[in-house]
């Protein structure tokens, strides 16, 4: 096999195989239970599978328009007014996109020039560093207030310099599970106030807030509209992953120079699937009733914890758990995430990884959007450590 004659200078140098790819292989090598990844194992609606056959049939399968075909562009808008209060114009300020990472990526890559810094809170999401990084900019970061991962905005004001570009925020939160409050929002559009500062607002789980909160989007506040890509997945909402389709909401003047990088890498999206959403986001039930589903699964896997010696942390939003093990084992949690994989069957996500320098806390991250016979097996197993 030819080898390359030269030398490569990574952008990335520090980069490796994602956690997440390197947990799901481990499952499948060891045949374990995975509550790692962040998928469901559960198939999509039934009514969603027929649309597809319904409209790759249709003959829609040559290029949809860049910016995403007109009446899921409308769906979009009419969704974030509906649940939000703010209307985007649906021509210059929604794009439909392959997937909420792609939207981050393109949005850092439209916004950061070679020494911007970009604020990120720690533990944070494992894209956000890499697409600062290879397009020159500077990670900077904010810690969130353990156990409770809460912002400490006093220190998000002290982190801001003239470099400061951009602030990438999650809510809610992947990989802690936190919501953002109103108060949380408030803060942060006070912050903001007297700069040019981007926000890129990944909010992939608007649909998944627990226990009667309501999800707090930028799109609510005037002050953060007017200065937010706002992000969301399909995939997540319709637990279809695999398909990689999301969209994005932004003013006009940022949404230009998202479009210039879009139509340049992806340039299109997936366009048959298109159709496909448009009419099954008429069924606002599909969304509306998300959080109770996974409310119900989130309770169902604690309640099955109930004897073990893990302690819960609040999971507030996502299909995510935090257990921590303090009472278990000492060891570090990558160590033990391997272990608890090979020897008794079950995968998990060290939270440690989505830090720069770890802080001494035992945790790991268990997913819960698996059929209740998975969570009960995977339950058992944890009970008895």
């Amino acid at each position: 096999m030819p080898t390359y004659p030269g030398q490569i200078h990574s952008k990335l140098p520090h980069v490796g195989t994602t956690i997440f790819t390197v947990m799901s292989r481990l499952a499948a090598e060891y045949k374990a239970i995975n509550l790692s990844q962040g998928f469901p194992d559960f198939d999509c609606a039934p009514e969603l599978r027929a649309l597809v056959t319904k409209h790759f049939n249709a003959g829609v399968n040559q290029y949809p328009p860049m910016a995403g075909i007109v009446p899921l562009r409308e769906a979009v808008a009419e969704k974030i007014e509906s649940l939000y209060g703010a209307r985007y114009d649906v021509e210059h300020e929604v794009t439909i996109v392959p997937g909420a990472t792609y939207a981050i990526y393109t949005a850092v890559a439209a916004l950061i020039r070679p020494g911007d810094e970009v604020l990120l809170f720690e533990p944070t999401y494992d894209s956000y560093a890499p697409a600062v990084e290879v397009h020159g900019g500077v990670p900077v970061y904010v810690q969130l207030r353990y156990p409770e991962y809460s912002i400490d905005w006093q220190a998000v004001e002290a982190a801001i310099t003239p470099k400061t570009r951009a602030i990438i925020l999650n809510t809610p939160h992947n990989p802690t599970a936190t919501v953002l409050s109103a108060e949380d929002l408030r803060l942060l559009e006070a912050v903001l106030k007297k700069t040019d500062i981007v926000v890129i607002s990944d909010e992939v789980y608007e649909h998944i807030v627990f226990d009667g909160h309501q999800h707090q989007s930028v799109a609510r506040y005037p002050g953060l509209a007017e200065r937010s890509f706002f992000i969301s997945s399909f995939g997540k909402t319709y637990s279809v992953t695999g398909w990689k389709m999301g969209y994005v909401a932004a003013p006009r003047e940022l949404m230009n120079e998202f479009r210039k990088v879009h139509q340049f890498n992806a340039f299109v999206t997936n366009g048959p699937l298109q159709y496909v959403f448009a009419e099954y986001m008429k069924n606002r039930d599909a969304y509306l009733q998300l959080a109770a589903l996974y409310q119900q699964k989130r309770d169902f896997f604690l309640d099955a914890l109930k004897g073990s010696r893990f302690k819960p942390l609040p999971s507030r939003g996502t299909f995510f758990q935090n257990l921590s093990y303090e009472a278990i084992s000492e060891e570090k949690d990558t160590d033990l995430a391997v272990r608890l994989t090979k020897e008794h069957g079950v995968a998990s996500i060290p939270v440690s990884v989505f830090y720069r320098q770890p802080p001494a806390h035992r945790v790991l991250r268990f997913c819960f959007a698996k059929s209740e016979e998975t969570l009960k097996k995977g339950a058992e197993i944890l009970s008895q450590l």
